[in-house]
């Protein structure tokens, strides 16, 4: 990813610039930023998550040249070209694959893969969902406008029902896919989603995903202003929940807080509670003795996967925050420890690796 021009591409041969410089010193962000001109349409939620990206990874402590961006295709993928880091703007769908490579390969790297919904819910959907049930080292952060932007907004996996657009000019008949409750199906360990609009819980929530050992993925709810704007009452429900009406529970996303009860509304007056009997979580009184103290450490991932139902049961939009984060060995600690007894006298010989102990010569 040369400075000189966005067409030289992301792939890295070279040390990035100054790298030999800020190995010997605090990383600042300038030392993430590149000279290639930013190409997302004024408004898009994009620039919003760049801004962060390059103010939280130098707070990380791991300089450029320890860090690689992977992306698949669509408007988040051009990510690379704006971060001065190694970077791989790689194929459709497949960025977690790649990533997989580089990470258990170089586990001393901090790998980022970069994608959208429809490059990580279409065609990249086997290769996602694998990347997660592995628990590969990636902090995979998936970009979610419900819309495909860059090739002029058809559908997407994860655009709702009755979605107008060009490939679906009477409205979309797909059922959408639900991001949080993909991954927490496929067994992640870190899952988390989060607001392009809000810079504070945005950089905390991408924090907590770049400290856990293992895939984290972070769905970043953001609009597109071309395709799919996210309406402003909803916008301004989010940051400011004390903004919307008090009489109803559609405040726009509520926020969950480890340790902490699940009410909401300028009074509290909202909460979250839990059929004791069925398990079934719901809008409720936020005095109820039943209201649910938020706990993403519960290893069984039922109460997080209730959650992440919200939005399609309960709310107009799933809650924001961290719905799961558990400790469990990363593929990448996995791998290594079985390089290390596979070969304990060395690489072996490829030759004997291939025929074995019952293979034949058949005379010709």
């Amino acid at each position: 990813m040369s400075p000189t021009g966005e067409t030289d591409g992301p792939a890295r041969a070279e040390e990035p610039a100054g790298a030999a410089a800020t190995s010997r010193r605090a990383p600042t962000v300038a030392d993430f930023t590149t000279g290639n001109a930013v190409g997302w349409c004024p408004g898009c939620g994009d620039h919003a998550i760049l801004s962060t990206l390059r103010g939280l990874l130098p707070a990380l402590g791991v300089p450029p040249e320890n860090t690689v961006v992977v992306s698949g295709i669509g408007c988040s993928s051009r990510m690379p070209y704006y971060l001065d880091t190694y970077g791989i703007h790689s194929i459709h769908g497949r960025a977690p694959s790649f990533a997989t490579g580089i990470s258990i390969n170089r586990p001393d790297l901090s790998v980022w893969v970069i994608t959208g919904d429809g490059d990580a819910l279409s065609i990249g959907g086997n290769h996602l969902i694998h990347a997660l049930r592995r628990n590969v080292n990636l902090k995979i952060l998936l970009f979610n406008n419900h819309i495909y932007g860059l090739t002029k907004g058809q559908f997407s996996p994860a655009s709702k029902v009755g979605t107008v657009s060009p490939s679906s000019p009477h409205g979309s008949l797909d059922n959408p896919f639900n991001p949080i409750a993909l991954a927490l199906g496929a067994g992640a360990t870190f899952v988390a989603r989060t607001l392009d609009g809000d810079r504070r819980h945005l950089t905390a929530t991408l924090t907590a995903a770049a400290a856990h050992k293992g895939a984290a993925l972070v769905e970043i709810r953001q609009g597109c202003p071309t395709f799919s704007p996210i309406p402003r009452q909803a916008r301004d429900a989010g940051a400011n929940p004390a903004a919307a009406d008090p009489a109803s529970p559609e405040l726009g996303p509520i926020r969950l807080s480890p340790g902490l009860p699940i009410v909401f509304g300028p009074n509290d007056q909202w909460g979250i509670i839990r059929d004791p009997s069925t398990g079934e979580l719901a809008v409720g009184n936020g005095g109820d003795a039943r209201v649910v103290v938020h706990d993403p450490g519960t290893q069984n991932s039922t109460y997080a996967y209730a959650l992440s139902r919200l939005g399609e049961t309960a709310l107009a939009e799933a809650p924001i925050g961290v719905y799961r984060s558990v400790s469990q060995p990363s593929f990448d600690q996995l791998f290594q420890e079985r390089l290390a007894t596979a070969r304990p006298g060395g690489r072996g010989e490829l030759r004997s690796l291939l025929t074995g102990a019952d293979s034949w010569v058949v005379a010709g």
